[in-house]
């Protein structure tokens, strides 16, 4: 690994908790009723710490409050745990697969949510869940999609390898994709179709007190595995001998890895639908900040991917002015001119390369 000035690991998530937290304040603020981050502070502290003072009960009883607390609060926490889990399984994918392109989306997640989110829309499957029907369609998407992959690279004739699981995850894409663009194209539900191609592109507008506990749980849960995982993770990026002389099991650790990156994307991808190079680009700068350790890279790069996907969905917001953009459009127009900025300025290299 390069040698460079580190600060102490200690300080800089200090510091990015800090950022974050700021981010989440001041992120509350913009809307199409501004408010000021003192309100947006001095509310979400009575809130949290259920304070009932007099001046506190006059506050968060007015309008702005609820606007805080119903609305905008719950979409930032949302943003931050659905880019904390895009960064999580971007890290652990390009280490497992020791691919420097590999994102959250190698294993077909991506399309099978998205065909899982079309036949809930415009077909009226998983209507049993109600209002959580298109959730619970996008994530059943994503399951079988990953576990065809899975079964796929894992069996027949040879063992499996990155190559094969690459291979069988653009296979099941394709085909994914294939079968959402046919729905598409003989659906007649003008406003359907336009509900399926805005919850393609990424968004945040059907977050809710309702839907954050599972994917708040489910990414600080994976987040805690991870991050013990370090020391293995810096073997696997190195390549397959080390690990196999340090008597790691590479196919029963990378099956693990996969599995856990893969439920982590479909939670995330369910309730936020395809929002791209969050789990691409985040590992990428992180990397080239604090070197490739792994102890430094998976939790600033969880609160990193929280930061940026905050952010992205502040300018999703506020863009356009009396309209929404899909914030997918908006990651995607920062971070693919990003990318190709640090692939022609940077000597960047990957693992042991």
């Amino acid at each position: 690994m390069e040698k460079r000035k580190k600060f102490p690991l200690f300080l800089t998530i200090a510091v990015m908790v800090s950022a974050l937290v700021l981010s989440v304040v001041l992120s509350i603020t913009f809307g199409p009723v501004p408010i000021k981050s003192g309100d947006v502070a001095r509310i979400l502290y009575y809130r949290i710490f259920n304070i009932s003072t007099q001046e506190a009960l006059a506050l968060v009883q007015t309008a702005k409050a609820d606007i805080i607390w119903d609305i905008r609060f719950p979409r930032v926490l949302m943003g931050a745990a659905v880019g904390a889990g895009l960064a999580l399984s971007g890290v652990s994918m390009q280490a497992v697969v020791r691919n420097p392109l590999a994102n959250p989306y190698i294993l077909g997640v991506s399309s099978g949510a998205s065909l899982g989110a079309t036949m809930a829309i415009l077909l009226g499957a998983f209507s049993l869940f109600g209002s959580h029907g298109v959730s619970a369609g996008a994530f059943t998407g994503a399951l079988v999609t990953s576990l065809c992959v899975f079964v796929i690279a894992f069996s027949g004739k040879g063992r499996g390898n990155t190559i094969k699981l690459l291979l069988a995850g653009m296979a099941i894409n394709a085909m994914c994709s294939a079968f959402t663009s046919f729905i598409i194209y003989t659906a007649k539900d003008a406003e359907g179709i336009r509900s399926v191609t805005f919850w393609i592109m990424g968004g945040l507008t059907s977050s809710s007190w309702k839907l954050l506990p599972v994917p708040v749980i489910v990414v600080a849960l994976m987040a805690g595995v991870f991050l013990t995982q370090f020391r293995t993770l810096n073997v696997l990026l190195v390549g397959e001998e080390s690990a196999i002389t340090m008597g790691i099991n590479i196919v029963r650790v990378r099956k693990i890895y996969l599995v856990l990156s893969a439920c982590v994307t479909g939670v995330v991808v369910a309730v936020s639908g395809t929002i791209g190079f969050v789990g691409l680009v985040i590992p990428h700068i992180v990397r080239m900040a604090v070197g490739s350790d792994h102890k430094r890279v998976m939790p600033i790069s969880i609160l990193s991917g929280s930061i940026f996907l905050i952010w992205c969905d502040v300018f999703a917001r506020m863009l356009l002015g009396t309209s929404e953009l899909p914030i997918g459009i908006v990651t995607s127009m920062i971070g693919g001119p990003f990318f190709i900025y640090m692939m022609l300025t940077k000597s960047y290299g990957f693992g042991g390369e």
